[in-house]
């Protein structure tokens, strides 16, 4: 079912995410823009005295560590970018904390990594943290901990840190703010006649086609085509997600307003319930599971369970309770959800029929191997 909703609709909603770049947030690499921070904090501190509750993400500590040491280029090395990053952060975190005080709020720093939402446990304690300080009136700065986190364990660019944290506190709005007006239907660097898409709901192919590619700063890892895919994750909660232009005067007050600017894309459906949005952000699943077309077509159809006697095969390392993938004969991924048996146990059971499980592994824990409640459709 749709949920399109007007922007005054959109303007209205009480709990925000907002990421804001780092190419916005440091002048394109001139150090901290401390003006433009000063700006953006005060249309929060707005916001926040009519009743909203924010959660900001924010890029920039990498880029502000580099403008500290005096590097004019984003360097490749590991330990460099985590090295620049813990120099950044001090700078980053003082101008939110300074400026937010100048309103009588209190900021709280949140350094997170994709390891933190995958494991369920943290994953709760990290929602836990973050709604008990959005309760207590205090505003979470969120961003990535490069300092120790490790190309494994990497959320990849902070749009789709954003769009994480959006589905870990049950946002309303995801704002993503960025060095453009919004989604183009042609790239606008190349072609004057670009139109801007005004309303998209998520899933809709155009996003994906006409999206830039990379970041053209050389400041942050992403570019539109991360905005997009942030805004697509962030539909699974239904949240919807504004991207608008960040340098704009009074860009988020008149979104607030409902105003006509930036890109607007729509959720196509309802919140899915808690563990399955957590199931849905999982990006490193721990194995694979290949399904034979009957069982593709009685998830997608049915809801129902994954069954033993529907796997085909098997591959990677993993235990019972974490997160697999699962795709279809022709190799696309279809659904994710947390299995009931490791791989080794998982690899003697395929192709049986439930009610084998104990002959072949001498006992039985349940008789899917997968439940439908923490199973996902992507």
């Amino acid at each position: 079912m749709s949920t399109m909703r007007t922007r005054s609709q959109i303007g209205a909603a009480q709990r925000w995410v907002i990421k804001i770049g780092s190419s916005l947030l440091t002048n394109n690499g001139r150090g901290l823009d401390m003006q433009a921070i000063q700006a953006w904090v005060e249309q929060m501190a707005e916001l926040h005295r009519q009743g909203r509750e924010l959660v900001l993400v924010s890029s920039g500590a990498v880029a502000a560590g580099m403008s500290r040491l005096g590097w004019s280029r984003r360097p490749h090395e590991l330990v460099a970018l985590q090295a620049a990053a813990a120099v950044g952060q001090m700078g980053l975190i003082q101008a939110y904390e300074s400026n937010f005080q100048k309103h009588g709020l209190h900021t709280a720093q949140v350094l997170l990594t994709h390891d933190d939402l995958v494991n369920r446990t943290r994953y709760l304690n990290a929602r836990s943290t973050l709604r008990k300080l959005v309760a207590l009136g205090v505003v979470p700065v969120v961003n990535e901990n490069d300092t120790v986190a490790c190309d494994e364990l990497r959320f990849g660019d902070n749009d789709t840190l954003a769009a994480l944290v959006a589905n870990l506190v049950e946002a309303d709005l995801l704002i993503i703010l960025t060095d453009q007006n919004g989604v183009y239907d042609r790239d606008p660097r190349c072609d004057t006649g670009a139109c801007l898409i005004e309303d998209a709901q998520a899933g809709d192919r155009r996003l994906f086609e006409v999206a830039s590619g990379d970041s053209s700063s050389g400041l942050g890892r992403g570019g539109m085509v991360t905005k997009v895919r942030a805004a697509e994750l962030a539909a699974r909660s239904g949240a919807a997600t504004w991207i608008g232009p960040g340098r704009d005067a009074q860009v988020l007050r008149r979104m607030a307003a409902g105003e006509q600017l930036g890109t607007v894309v729509h959720p196509a459906s309802g919140r899915l319930v808690s563990r399955k949005q957590w199931l849905a952000g999982q990006l490193q699943a721990k194995g694979r599971l290949t399904l034979d077309q009957g069982a593709v077509r009685v998830l997608k159809e049915s809801g129902r369970s994954l069954l033993p006697v529907g796997v085909t095969a098997v591959e990677g390392t993993f235990r019972r309770g974490e997160v697999v993938s699962c795709h279809g004969p022709d190799g696309v991924a279809i659904a994710r959800g947390l299995v009931n048996y490791s791989a080794d146990e998982a690899r003697r059971i395929i192709g049986q029929p439930s009610e084998k499980i104990e002959q072949l592994l001498g006992y039985v824990d349940e008789p899917e191997l997968i439940h439908r409640d923490n199973l996902v459709l992507l």
